[in-house]
């Protein structure tokens, strides 16, 4: 069996009900100052990134959840010999919109170390930056729905995802021509 990590180092996911996920978190987070419960949960996530997205010729941003119906929390869940700490056990089970501890049918286990490192990382290098809700690759076709070439339909040419630019081909006055356009300006056709 493996070694128990020490209790700041433990990390489990649960299930929740999908969509509720910030529910369920704010809930957590008012209820371990209430119940005094922060020596013993750390912390609690919801993975998210910021991606933008052309809906009816808009360009909109929005919250997309890394794992929709799951909440990562950083609490002493397991002592070192393997048995539950109740106090945190019966405080996650009984917050409402919680199904249960991800993973396993009865028996909590926390995340690798190496996962959890992975996915703190995953959240750090995605803060602040935007991300297109539709991945473009070379070959799709789009509608540019934005600037002088609007309702134009092209074939990506070139993806520069670091800037959020395309190179996308158009027919103009009967030839084709590679033109510069930003991932919101455009939408797969």
């Amino acid at each position: 069996m493996p070694s128990i990590p020490a209790p700041n180092d433990q990390w489990y996911v649960v299930h929740v009900l999908s969509g509720q996920e910030l529910k369920v978190r704010d809930s957590i987070e008012r209820r371990i100052a209430a119940e005094e419960m922060g020596d013993l949960i750390y912390e609690v996530l919801v993975p998210q990134e910021r991606v933008s997205e052309v809906k009816s010729g808009q360009k909109r941003e929005a919250n997309r959840k890394f794992f929709p119906g799951y909440i990562i929390i950083n609490m002493h869940l397991l002592h070192e010999d393997n048995t539950l700490v109740d106090r945190t056990w019966y405080f996650i089970q009984e917050t409402d919109g919680v199904i249960n501890f991800a993973g396993t049918k009865d028996y909590p286990m926390p995340m690798p170390m190496h996962e959890v490192e992975g996915m703190l990382q995953q959240i750090k290098e995605r803060e602040g930056s935007v991300k297109p809700a539709v991945e473009f690759e070379v070959g799709d076709t789009v509608v540019v729905s934005d600037g002088p070439f609007q309702g134009q339909t092209g074939i990506i040419a070139e993806v520069n995802e670091e800037k959020g630019e395309l190179m996308v081909s158009v027919n103009i006055f009967g030839r084709e021509t590679l033109v510069p356009l930003e991932y919101w300006q455009v939408e797969v056709g």
